[in-house]
Formats: structure tokens, sequence, C-alpha cells
């Protein structure tokens, strides 16, 4: 079957996850219908990477996993697999029921924003991501700006909202910190996209 016929038809959550395994591209699920995911720019692609290694470096010494962005998450069993540009889970890895490469219990979910995925960034994926128990952490990583958007879960389940720019670092709920600034390093020296 080829990608333009499985985003052709509809696909229950099991046919998509068995399909999705042999595919070269990534694509997303939710509720029936397969999105394509694109590849990301030169930038896109180095700050997907430096902020898993700073994430990496933060979490050291935590029983914490860093994943990079081949790594799917179930946003709601059997109804919603996405992908970040990198995720941590922590406490151990915990696989959705029945499969053996789908996270169930992500901690921390960064997106690099870019501007044919933004609006879905920002809308339904974060709704989805914030329904997941596990996550207390999303970082929104520009491509534009020194600027890392972070919702953080508090104790009462609401989320925060702060804005951290050049010389800040990101307070992850877990107590790891990641300096902005390395993550931005070279950065603006590729093109974005």
């Amino acid at each position: 079957m080829g990608n333009a016929a499985a985003a052709a038809q509809r696909m229950s959550a099991a046919e998509y996850l068995e399909w999705e395994r042999a595919q070269v591209a990534k694509h997303e699920y939710h509720l029936g219908e397969i999105f394509a995911m694109a590849g990301g720019s030169p930038r896109h692609n180095l700050l997907s990477n430096a902020v898993g290694a700073e994430l990496r470096a933060a979490v050291r010494g935590k029983p914490c996993h860093v994943l990079s962005s081949d790594q799917r998450i179930s946003a709601k069993p059997g109804e919603r697999y996405v992908y970040a540009d990198a995720v941590v889970a922590c406490g151990g890895v915990r696989l959705e029921t029945g499969t053996s490469d789908v996270l169930a219990n992500p901690s921390v979910v960064v997106e690099v924003l870019s501007p044919s995925t933004e609006a879905y960034d920002r809308g339904e994926k974060w709704e989805a991501y914030q329904r997941i128990p596990s996550l207390t952490d999303y970082l929104l990583v520009s491509q534009v700006a020194v600027r890392v958007e972070h919702y953080r879960r508090e104790a009462d389940d609401s989320w925060r909202y702060r804005v951290i720019e050049a010389g800040g670092a990101i307070a992850l709920a877990n107590g790891a910190s990641l300096p902005v600034d390395a993550i931005y390093e070279g950065a603006f020296d590729l093109d974005a996209g």
C-alpha cells in the first residue's frame, strides 16, 4: 500500500500502527485519518537535536530517558498518535498496552515551531497533550528568535505559561534546568523553514 493509498482511506488504530511501522516517512494519526509529517529545515533539525542534548544533560542522574523525534507517542490510546521533536519519559518508559513502540508516559514534550505546523502545535496537538496525565512540561521552541514558550503543569492540574529568552533557563517540573542559549548555539547560522 503506497502513501497516497493510505492517506486516502481511513484506518483503525491497529491498522495505522502496523502500516506506519513499515513506512520511511512519519505519519500522525487521529480518529482514522493519517497526516504526513514533513522533514525539517536545517535550523529546525539543529534545534531539535540541541534541545534533546540539553535535556539529556539536564536529566542526567534522574530516572528519565530522552527520546528522539522518531518516538511515536500515544496522545489518546486508539485515537491519536503523534511525534514530537524531542520527548522525555521519567520513572521508566511505559508503552501503550499491546505495542512495543508507542510511548504512553511522556513527561516533557518539545515542538520546534515551523510556519506549516505552528497553529497545530499550539492548537489541536497541545489540547491532546494536556490530556496526557504523565505530561508535566510542554516546550515550544521558536526558529525566528531565541525564545522558548514553556507550559508547566501545576499541582492543581492547571498549566502555567512562561516565556524564556536569551540568558534565561527553562525550569522543568522535575527540577532539571536547561539554558536557552545552549539550545540556540549556532542555530542562526542555518536556514529556517
